[in-house]
């Protein structure tokens, strides 16, 4: 019987630990999802501005020489882009906003500068979109500044909170 006791409490604690290391791998994943985001926008800004290539052809690029699971959005916006016979890409952008929240793990405010993206993509000429590029990647480049520092706080908080959320349980049920 004690040893039946004994595994009940290891089961207990270590299912409290990893609800805890889940909760708190949100806030690493927004944080590498705009990491990786930051990265794929430079190589489009690259693809547009220097290579002078066309939006479609330059996001198949950015999917092919991105990182992440996030240049997997560029692939969506290519086939929402045809499979839609979209003229705007914003509307593209617009349709995948569910996919940015929930596989991606972004809030609001990192949804609403890939909409700006949108908004803008081919839409100025070449000095406006050196401008926008740089307004994109600088606002992406805080909003990874305060994912980190919030991954750096709360994961830390949620790792110990499982932690000491099973050893509470334990301890009750004692």
């Amino acid at each position: 019987m004690g040893i039946i006791k004994i595994l009940f409490y290891i089961i207990i604690l270590s299912t409290s630990t990893l609800l805890g290391f889940s909760y708190g791998g949100f806030y690493k994943k927004r944080a590498q999802s705009l990491l990786d985001l930051g990265y794929c926008i430079r190589i489009l800004e690259s693809e547009i501005l220097v290579g002078n290539i066309p939006l479609p052809e330059a996001l198949h690029n950015v999917y092919k020489k991105g990182r992440g699971d996030i240049k997997y959005i560029f692939k969506m916006l290519i086939e929402d882009l045809f499979n839609e016979e979209r003229e705007d890409i914003y509307f593209s952008f617009l349709s995948l906003k569910n996919i940015f929240k929930n596989k991606y793990l972004l809030n609001d405010n990192d949804i609403e500068v890939l909409l700006f993206l949108g908004k803008v993509l081919g839409k100025s000429n070449r000095t406006d979109q050196e401008k926008n590029f740089n307004f994109i990647i600088k606002q992406i480049e805080d909003l990874y500044s305060e994912a980190n520092s919030e991954r750096i706080t709360y994961e830390k908080l949620y790792r110990s909170l499982g932690v000491l959320l099973g050893l509470g349980i334990i301890i009750i049920i004692i």
